[in-house]
């Protein structure tokens, strides 16, 4: 009982900082509510110094929190594009924040008509645990771009990750700049209540609609970064070497707990005996053994991994083949065997959940158009890959499929864009950021009108019936 009231405490202690947090983050933009682009420049140069000073002990700490990351994975996937993300914004920020001249109706002259782009105010970033820095740096670089000032709640699943960034940014930025929020589930729930100007979540759909109904209270707009069961789609004549490469690479890079990693892979018919035996060799190129290997990362908890070895048994008892491409070793730690499946069906939860580990299940395909047809008869993707070299067919791919993004032969590497907006579509999210278009997100577009002493209007103000009225009406409404 002692125990739980303790707890209890606890948790009222760390909502009452978090409503104290926000207050503060609220008064400091009412006295600072459009900074100017050289003090955001310096906000983003300041972020980018500390991640490349810091970046030895940022990727032991993520290393440490699963157990074992690979440290040139968290180079390559979380602080390279980190820091070149703040790099871009800075370049552009200035360009970014020029009010946009817009064009005035003849009927409403003279004037003129502009778009001002200006801070939101407070914002407000869930972040989850697969790639712990670069799904908080992300959105915190758009939203001081934008002129914001901006809460992080990281997650609990990677504590010493959390611990560090929060020790970091608190050395470098007051908190009421950038605050960062620890804690358990309860405190990320009370973070999804406040009234921020906008809040930003990455994680599951599942959670997501929790997210956006706590925020509808408040009428937060939301920016939802979820996931879904991403497809790759293996042509007919695609050289299965290059297919097989670029899907083993998304797919195992993070042990795939990414949320744009190739969910299942659509082969032809014909095909799929021959892509297993390739895939199974790019596979074992890459990482010629599991154990001790420090290329190969392992799954985040206990937890996850129960869930990924759930996926296999119930694959397994309701048909599925089950092809391990390290039968060789046995399990150590948490590396989980990445796995191909055969002979999957909708009834598998496989089939039906987001797999967010190294296992990849094969769907046959007749025709191109029977390929289309299965992704269109389920939730929208986050991301869509297309392996072949013929582009009326990538044509045919891109319009004739919905989702969040796409590549055309290759996997993952479209999030690593800065000129290009990352997003979902319907179950996989709504919104976008990064580059121009996460400046945008962290904006609102004002738009504003500019007379002067001269009021042309005058001549439309009651009585209404005049002749000169008339004449307007009739040269405008035709």
């Amino acid at each position: 009982m002692t125990v739980d009231v303790a707890c209890l405490e606890e948790t009222r202690s760390s909502l009452s900082e978090l409503e104290q947090l926000f207050a503060a983050q609220r008064q400091a933009f009412a006295a600072n509510p459009m900074p100017p682009a050289a003090q955001r420049q310096q906000w983003l140069k300041t972020l980018r110094e500390l991640l490349i000073n810091e970046q030895s002990a940022l990727i032991e700490a993520i290393s440490q929190d699963f157990s074992n990351r690979s440290a040139d994975e968290t180079l390559l996937a979380e602080l390279m594009p980190s820091v070149q993300g703040i790099h871009y914004a800075s370049k552009h920020l200035k360009r970014w924040m020029k009010a946009s001249r817009r064009k005035v109706g003849l009927a409403f002259q003279p004037a003129a008509a502009k778009v001002v782009y200006q801070p939101l105010g407070v914002v407000g970033v869930i972040v989850p645990w697969n790639y712990p820095l670069f799904l908080a740096m992300g959105p915190l670089t758009g939203a001081l771009a934008a002129g914001n000032r901006v809460m992080l709640k990281l997650s609990e699943a990677t504590p010493a990750a959390s611990q560090l960034m929060k020790a970091l940014l608190e050395r470098v930025f007051p908190q009421d700049l950038v605050a960062v929020v620890l804690g358990e589930a309860d405190v990320g729930v009370a973070f999804s209540k406040l009234p921020f100007d906008h809040l930003l979540f990455t994680g599951a759909t599942s959670v997501g609609r929790h997210v956006m109904r706590a925020a509808a209270e408040n009428l937060t707009p939301v920016t939802l970064e979820l996931g879904g069961k991403s497809p790759a789609i293996v042509s007919a004549d695609v050289p299965l070497k290059d297919a097989a490469e670029r899907i083993a690479f998304g797919k195992n890079v993070n042990a795939g707990q990414t949320c744009v990693a190739p969910d299942y892979v659509l082969v032809p018919q014909e095909r799929v005996n021959d892509f297993v035996e390739t895939y199974r060799q790019v596979v074992n190129d890459f990482y010629p053994r599991l154990t001790n290997n420090p290329d190969y990362t392992a799954i985040i908890n206990e937890r996850q991994l129960t869930r990924l070895d759930g996926y296999l048994e119930d694959a397994r008892r309701k048909g599925a083949k089950i092809i391990d491409l390290y039968p060789q070793e046995q399990r150590l730690g948490r590396r989980m065997n990445p796995h191909l499946l055969l002979d999957v069906n909708d009834g598998m939860r496989v089939m039906q959940d987001e797999i967010f580990g190294p296992l990849l299940p094969i769907v046959p395909y007749g025709t191109i158009e029977e390929a289309f047809a299965y992704i269109n008869q389920r939730p929208r993707p986050l991301a869509l890959y297309y392996f072949g070299y013929n582009k009326a067919e990538q044509q045919r791919v891109l319009d004739q499929t919905h989702s969040g993004g796409a590549c055309m032969n290759d996997t993952l590497l479209h999030v690593a864009q800065d000129d290009l907006p990352f997003g979902g579509i319907g179950p996989s999210g709504m919104g976008h950021y990064h580059g121009h278009e996460g400046f945008l997100t962290f904006s609102k577009a004002k738009s504003v009108l500019i007379k002067q002493r001269f009021n042309a209007a005058r001549l439309i103000y009651p009585p209404y019936g005049k002749s000169l009225q008339k004449l307007v009406f009739k040269l405008f409404i035709r």
